[in-house]
C-alpha cells in the first residue's frame, strides 16, 4: 500500500487568472495543480491500490421505483458469471443507445470514508484534503463562490468500452456550484476516446479535452457534457478523481458528507 502522502496545492499557483477565465467561460483547466511528487503519489494510489467497483444504471426492481446504481465488486461479477453480466451489459448498451447511461469503474471516496472502508488506506488522506480549507478556499476563489462547504469525490477508471453519455449536473437543490475533475492520466492519445466534451444548444461539440496528468478542471455542470467511449485499442486506463464543489451544509467537519 502507498505511503502517507504530503498533500498540498502547488504553492506557485495564483488563482486570480484562473478566476478570470472561469468568470468568462464557466470552464477552466489548471495544470500542475500539485507538485510532481504529490501528483505521482496520488497516481500510485489510483493505479495500484484501489478495489474498483463497476458502476452502471439499472431499472428499479419495483414497478415505478427509482433507478438503481449498480456498483459491482470483482466478487459480484464472478458470482453473476458470463451470462449474467452479458444480460446486464446488454441493458446498459440499450439505454445508452437511447442517449442515457454510463459504465465505468469507481471507488466512492466519500462513502468509503464515512462507512469506514479500508481503514488506514491513503485514499482517505486524499478525501480529507479535498475537504480541507486549502482546497475548498482555492475552489471558492476560482469559481467566485462565497460559500463552498464540501467536495464530493469519487475515483474513476475508464477502461476500454467505458463511457458517460451526455448530461447535466445540478443537484436536488442546485447545491452543486461547480463540477471538478483531477486528472492523473499520462500520455493519452486522441484516438483512444475518453475525452471530456461539452455541447452547444444544437448538440455540436463546442470543446473537448484530452485526459491529462496533474490537471484540475473546474466547470459549470449545468452545461451539457459527456465522457466519450474509450476505444478497444486504448493502451491505458483513464484515471481521475471527480466530484462537485457544493454549498449545502457539511455532514461533518472532516468527511465532507
Amino acid at each position: 500500500m502507498a505511503r502517507d502522502i504530503e498533500l498540498r496545492l502547488n504553492p506557485d499557483l495564483d488563482p486570480a487568472p484562473f478566476a478570470e477565465a472561469y468568470a468568462r467561460d464557466k470552464l477552466v483547466r489548471i495544470p500542475e495543480i500539485f507538485a510532481e511528487e504529490t501528483a505521482a503519489a496520488i497516481e500510485e494510489v489510483l493505479m495500484r491500490t484501489l478495489s474498483w467497483r463497476l458502476v452502471f444504471p439499472e431499472p428499479s426492481s419495483e414497478p415505478g421505483g427509482r433507478e438503481q446504481v449498480a456498483m459491482l465488486t470483482q466478487d459480484d461479477i464472478a458470482r453473476l458469471g458470463r451470462e449474467g453480466m452479458a444480460r446486464r451489459m446488454q441493458g446498459v448498451l440499450t439505454r445508452a443507445s437511447q442517449n442515457y447511461g454510463y459504465l465505468y469503474h469507481a471507488y466512492p471516496m466519500i462513502q468509503a470514508y464515512t462507512s469506514g472502508w479500508d481503514s488506514g488506506h491513503p485514499v482517505h488522506q486524499i478525501t480529507e484534503f479535498l475537504n480541507s480549507p486549502e482546497f475548498l478556499e482555492f475552489g471558492r476563489e476560482v469559481i467566485g463562490a462565497s460559500v463552498i462547504t464540501k467536495a464530493d469525490a469519487q475515483a474513476t477508471l475508464y477502461a476500454r468500452g467505458n463511457f458517460l453519455t451526455r448530461h447535466t449536473d445540478e443537484g436536488h437543490d442546485r447545491e452543486r456550484r461547480a463540477a471538478y475533475t483531477l486528472g492523473f492520466t499520462r500520455s493519452w492519445e486522441p484516438d483512444w476516446g475518453g475525452m471530456l466534451a461539452f455541447f452547444d444548444d444544437e448538440l455540436n461539440v463546442s470543446r473537448a479535452f484530452l485526459p491529462r496528468f496533474n490537471m484540475l478542471s473546474l466547470f459549470d455542470g449545468t452545461v451539457m457534457h459527456s465522457v466519450g467511449t474509450v476505444t478497444q485499442f486504448a493502451a491505458a486506463g483513464r484515471y481521475q478523481i471527480t466530484g462537485w464543489l457544493r454549498d449545502d451544509p457539511p455532514a461533518s467537519a472532516s468527511a465532507g458528507g
